[in-house]
């Protein structure tokens, strides 16, 4: 096994390398517009995943596809050579779906937004179903009649906090 951070940095090596090849030595006329997005690299260096996208239709992605693996070999000697590594990687190209999640995202959004009015105009001239204030609150009456109360009975929380323990006035016995 390797590091982590050695692994790390030949898949961006790798990535770069990948790309550039894409960009200036492949000359097939099945290869489209390609993005290397990603890519990954076992623990022990032997397999190297690349991600791309393709824009166009599903019929350019198709050719892209077969452009790449028949590059795989070409593309797998650069990057060996120019990487220097003991054993170069094995390459596998993947289509990546980025761009697919993310205009399935794009419409969820929109939708939750369709929503959202929707629910807004809704409530536009909704009233509460209940009272505007849904606590209750006592009644200035009420609450002068629970003070006069209080005063009556004589023993309340303040004499009971006065009181110690043993019911003596003061402090509570240690």
């Amino acid at each position: 096994m390797v590091d982590a951070a050695r692994a790390r940095k030949l898949a961006d090596r790798i990535q770069q390398i990948v790309a550039e090849m894409l960009e200036r030595r492949i000359k097939d006329p099945r290869l489209g517009f390609v993005t290397v997005t990603d890519t990954r690299i076992t623990n022990d260096l032997r397999d190297a995943t690349v991600y791309y996208t393709v824009y166009g239709s599903d019929g350019e992605r198709a050719e892209t596809a077969a452009a790449l693996e028949s590059a795989k070999g070409v593309i797998r000697s650069e990057v060996g050579r120019k990487t220097g590594v003991r054993h170069t990687p094995s390459i596998t190209f993947v289509m990546d779906s980025l761009m697919e999640n993310a205009a399935h995202i794009d419409d969820l959004l929109a939708q939750a937004r369709a929503k959202d009015a929707e629910v807004a105009r809704a409530a536009q001239g909704a009233s509460p179903a209940g009272d505007a204030n849904p606590y209750r609150e006592p009644d200035s009456d009420e609450a002068e009649d629970d003070d006069l109360d209080e005063d009556e009975g004589g023993f309340d929380e303040q004499d009971a906090a006065r009181d110690g323990e043993d019911g003596r006035s003061g402090r509570p016995s240690s």
